[in-house]
Formats: structure tokens, C-alpha cells, sequence
């Protein structure tokens, strides 16, 4: 009978693997379950909830690293950062709503197993990049640990990438540590009236490409803007191409002055400020504009090269019944439609399989999830490699098998 397993602590996590292993009992790794639904379904047996490994254990601002159990919720660490005048510069998304969950309750376990990054992603790096020591339990119940306080430190194989990323199927991670960073003083957004996609990628790149430091870039069509909490983006009635400026306010001023001169021959322009400009990225970061109550569509993040991300959503979006918008200055595409079958899953794959992309799917009914990769199909090579990483890590296979893909 399949029951949950709760260990309070790192030694009754070995505990509690070790007696799977014997048993050769799979178990599901979860923190608060926000994310169970996404990636495939879990068919296992027992599930093993690292919850209560919760609390940071380390901040020292002036060192900018924190160090916290895998169940503290993300919540709860951008409290204290923010409190320091900090920040998780990777800008960890909370996708609760999206996945039909309460706010708050996502984990630092969860966001980094996952590798979740948000529109700074583009200037401040991944998840991944932020990432700098755990502390874990092997698939054979064995206690191991990687990297440590600081970059330099990182010596030898650097497993904090490896298991960024890994969705638990390589280790029960139990302490993470991670970088923190000064928050901005002042954060604006310059914003461009009208664009189509392709022109408005142009005018992202032509941002991005400026000596102005820009730390988001994103586009969202006249359908999804109108949903906009902040007022100038509500209220424009037309598509939004905005670019993000961040840092010391006579800095920031100047730029957005600039900005907006360099774009003016984009069309109209116009600019947010503080709550205004906040409360739209987060929208952006948290893909809000397909959480909308009632909305149930399946959702994919789309990665491809920034220049052909404009072209992804005019091949796609010829079907009325989808929506897209664009991250990453066009490099990240995230797409909702009303189909659930294969064919247009084939199609998404397609299309992004000839941009050199990889397509994700990240919120979907669990018959959906069950019958189609989830993930980019791997190549042969990448797929064997995959295949003797998770053995050498999980030989029994017992940490969330087939999580990622079939029989891994």
C-alpha cells in the first residue's frame, strides 16, 4: 500500500532511501507538491516529502551566499534577501498559479531540481549559474556533497550543474547553497507601442545590443496585454514590446531617456515605474497571462535562438486558438493551446526541432503528459549518456523514475 515517507532530518532521508533501495521501492521526491504536475505523471509506489527540511541555515549579505534546507519555501528566502536589500538574481519564477497551486509555497529544492529561471535570466544567467553547493542522498541511501561556499571552491567535478536541472532523479538533495546579489535601487521599463513579433524582436535585439545594460526583454500580443495588472500595458490597446532597465536611479533615468530615443523610430513609446513596472514582470516571470482562472490550456516553454523566436510565433499562432508571447529578448516562447492531441504536439516539435530549439511542456492534463515526451526527445548518444549518469548516481532506478523520459 503506497504510503508517504516525512524524514525530519538528512540522516533519516539515507534512512528512508536505503530502505527503498533494499526493497527496490520507487519513490516520488516532493517538497510542497507544486510542481508535481509537472513533467510526466510518477507511477511509483511510496512517496518520499522533504518538507520538513525547512529554515536557512546560512545568510551573511556582506559574503552574498545563503545556504537553506531543500523544503524552505522560496517565499521565505526572498523575504530575508529582500530585507538585506537582495535578490536571487537568477529571478526564480513562482508558476503556483499557473499550475493551479497557493502562491508561496514552492521550494528552493523544487526551483533548483527544476532549473527555473526568470526574465534575468538573459543578462544574470540560469539557475544553474547560482547554484553553489548542496548537500544530497545518493539512490544508495549514501550522503554526498558538492561544491561549497563560494565559486572558487568548486573543485574537481562540479555536480551543482549536473543536478540543477535533474527534476530529483539523480539525488534527494537536503541543504542547498546559493548566491545572492544587491537588489536594484530603481527599476524602469521602457515600453514600445504596436510591434508585430518580428519587429518587435528587432527592437529587443536593438536594445540588447545597446550600451544601455538591459536586464529583460519580452513581447506580448494585444490578446494577452489587455490582461495586464499594470495600467499603461492594460490600457494600450495594442501589442507590448518592453525592455527592462535596473540600478542607480540617476542611471536608470538616463537610459530609459535614451532607450527611448533610439526606439522611437519602432513606433510609440512609453515608460513604467516602480509598482507599476514590478507588478509586469512578475506577470512575465510567473506566466501569468495564461493563469487565468478557468484557463486549463496546455503550456509550452519554448527555447530557441532569440531571432527566430518571432518567427516561431507567427508559424504557430496562425491558429487562432493560440496564444504566444516572448521572453529573453524573443529566445524564449511560451505558447498555450487548445489542442491536446499528438498532432499538435508534432507540429510544436517540428517546428522548433528546424529553429535548433526545444520545446517543454510544462502544464498539461496528466493523459497529455503520459502519452507525449514532456521533455526535447533526446538524441541516441545523449539519451546513453543520460542512461549511465542515472546509474551511477541511481542504480536501482528508485528516485523518480521516469520522470524525465521512459524507463530513466
Amino acid at each position: 500500500m503506497p504510503e508517504t515517507l516525512k524524514p525530519e532530518t538528512s540522516e533519516q532521508v539515507s534512512d528512508a532511501v536505503r530502505w527503498s533501495a533494499e526493497n527496490e521501492t520507487p519513490v516520488e521526491l516532493i517538497g510542497h507538491g507544486t510542481k508535481r504536475d509537472m513533467g510526466r505523471p510518477g507511477n511509483v509506489g511510496h512517496t518520499l516529502d522533504v518538507s520538513a527540511l525547512t529554515g536557512i541555515s546560512l545568510y551573511e549579505p556582506e559574503e552574498l551566499v545563503l545556504s537553506a534546507g531543500a523544503g524552505t519555501p522560496m517565499s521565505e528566502i526572498e523575504e530575508a534577501v529582500a530585507n538585506s536589500r537582495q535578490q536571487l538574481a537568477f529571478e526564480p519564477p513562482n508558476l503556483s498559479a499557473l499550475l493551479g497551486h497557493d502562491a508561496g509555497k514552492g521550494t528552493i529544492g523544487g526551483t533548483i531540481a527544476c532549473n527555473l529561471s526568470g526574465p534575468r535570466r538573459i543578462k544574470a544567467g540560469a539557475a544553474r549559474d547560482h547554484f553553489l553547493g548542496f548537500k544530497a542522498v545518493s539512490g544508495r541511501g549514501d550522503a554526498y556533497k558538492s561544491g561549497g561556499r563560494v565559486v572558487k571552491n568548486v573543485t574537481g567535478y562540479d555536480l551543482c550543474k549536473l543536478l540543477a536541472g535533474s527534476w530529483g532523479t539523480l539525488g534527494v538533495m537536503t541543504e542547498l547553497t546559493v548566491k545572492v546579489l544587491p537588489a536594484p535601487e530603481k527599476t524602469r521599463t521602457v515600453l514600445v507601442l504596436g510591434l508585430d513579433a518580428v519587429n518587435g524582436v528587432a527592437a529587443l535585439t536593438r536594445a540588447f545590443h545597446s550600451p544601455h545594460d538591459i536586464t529583460g526583454g519580452t513581447w506580448l500580443p494585444e490578446s494577452l496585454s489587455a490582461g495586464s495588472d499594470a495600467s499603461y500595458v492594460r490600457d494600450a490597446g495594442s501589442s507590448i514590446t518592453a525592455i527592462r532597465v535596473e540600478g542607480p536611479g540617476p542611471s536608470v533615468e538616463y537610459r530609459c531617456r535614451a532607450l527611448r530615443d533610439e526606439l522611437s523610430s519602432f513606433g510609440e513609446t512609453e515608460e513604467l515605474h516602480g509598482h507599476n513596472s514590478a507588478r509586469f514582470w512578475t506577470e512575465v516571470r510567473d506566466v501569468l497571462p495564461f493563469a487565468k482562472a478557468g484557463d486549463t490550456r496546455p503550456v509550452w516553454r519554448i527555447s530557441v535562438p532569440p531571432q527566430t523566436g518571432a518567427e516561431i510565433v507567427d508559424h504557430l499562432t496562425v491558429d487562432t486558438e493560440i496564444d504566444a508571447f516572448m521572453d529573453w529578448g524573443g529566445g524564449l516562447v511560451w505558447l498555450a493551446t487548445n489542442d491536446t492531441g499528438s498532432p499538435s504536439t508534432e507540429t510544436i516539435r517540428a517546428t522548433v526541432a528546424a529553429s535548433g530549439g526545444h520545446a517543454t511542456l510544462i502544464r498539461g492534463p496528466e493523459e497529455l503528459r503520459a502519452t507525449v515526451p514532456v521533455f526535447q526527445p533526446q538524441s541516441d548518444g545523449l539519451a546513453k549518456l543520460s542512461a549511465r549518469i542515472k546509474d551511477g548516481f541511481d542504480p536501482l532506478g528508485i528516485l523518480n523514475p521516469g520522470r524525465m523520459y521512459a524507463g530513466v
